[in-house]
């Protein structure tokens, strides 16, 4: 491939069977996902894994830290420091107890798998180090399940800092994926005191990099990606520093963007509205490959 664009092979097939009505699209399940950043003397950086080459599900490719919504996270009232849930639901295009497990989502999935915790004892304060041993045994159980995140912060006495973070885009995955996901794209600055690790069992590593290098390495085709990756990686360019980044978050278009495919000239265009760098041109017929 010219560049870094993950592309499963089966998605032709997949195409053509939703275009002739044999393929019945999955319901997306609601997912988070952050871009973490810190500044440094060039600029700001953002925190980004590699999925393990065993993943179903874009194995090899870079990304953020994120997940799917716990639907615990939606039945209790978290201790919530920031904008109210009336204003998140506003902003996320949801109702307000689906806006609280998005977010807390968000913050859980940092949490998880970059070790960073986006949550304070006060609704003005943010915890220091988690890498202590207790910190860890919370950490996996909630990886494993075994704990809510509304539980983790109820039994920590802590205040989730929903201030923290700001919605960047909203992303749906195409109607022909078998795993699909209806993903809010959220920033966030390093806390103080606290660092990043790969606490992650998705990953087999991880990287703080500036925005325009991931995205050069993209463009060589040496670092894999999925469109909503690289289309972020080059919103983020544009911004001096992480403070930057939030500022603008307020006045993002939450839009969701979802690709389409339709038959033009004997062959399916698959888009993605407002990112044309992604257009792919599939034949009609089973031909053992794409091109972009």
């Amino acid at each position: 491939m010219a560049n870094g664009q993950w592309y499963p092979p089966e998605w032709p097939d997949r195409i053509r069977a939703l275009a002739a009505g044999s393929l019945a699209p999955v319901p997306p399940k609601r997912a988070a996902t952050v871009m973490l950043l810190k500044d440094t003397g060039a600029g700001p950086a953002v925190h980004m894994l590699r999925r393990r080459a065993s993943m179903a599900f874009a194995g090899g490719a870079y990304a953020y830290p994120g997940g799917g919504v716990d639907p615990r996270d939606d039945d209790h009232q978290v201790r919530w420091a920031g904008p109210t849930r009336a204003w998140w639901a506003d902003r996320l295009g949801v109702d307000e107890t689906t806006a609280q497990a998005i977010v807390c989502a968000a913050v859980r999935e940092t949490y998880e798998e970059a070790g960073v915790l986006l949550a304070g004892e006060t609704p003005d304060s943010v915890v220091g180090d988690t890498t202590g041993a207790g910190w860890e045994a919370d950490r996996a159980a909630l990886g494993a399940r075994d704990l809510s995140f509304a539980e983790f912060l109820d039994r920590r006495g802590l205040v989730l800092r929903s201030d923290l973070l700001g919605a960047w885009t909203r992303w749906i995955t195409p109607e022909f994926e078998a795993r699909r996901y209806d993903t809010w794209f959220f920033v966030a600055a390093l806390p103080e005191g606290q660092r990043t690790r790969n606490a992650s069992t998705e990953a087999d590593r991880t990287v703080w990099i500036a925005p325009g290098e991931a995205a050069a390495g993209y463009d060589r085709g040496e670092l894999l990606m999925m469109p909503p990756t690289i289309a972020t990686l080059r919103q983020l360019t544009a911004y001096g520093s992480a403070a930057e980044a939030l500022a603008a978050a307020p006045a993002r278009d939450l839009t969701p963007v979802l690709a389409t495919a339709r038959l033009v000239d004997g062959e399916i265009l698959l888009s993605w509205p407002g990112h044309d760098e992604f257009t792919m041109h599939i034949p009609t017929a089973p031909t053992g490959g794409a091109s972009a």
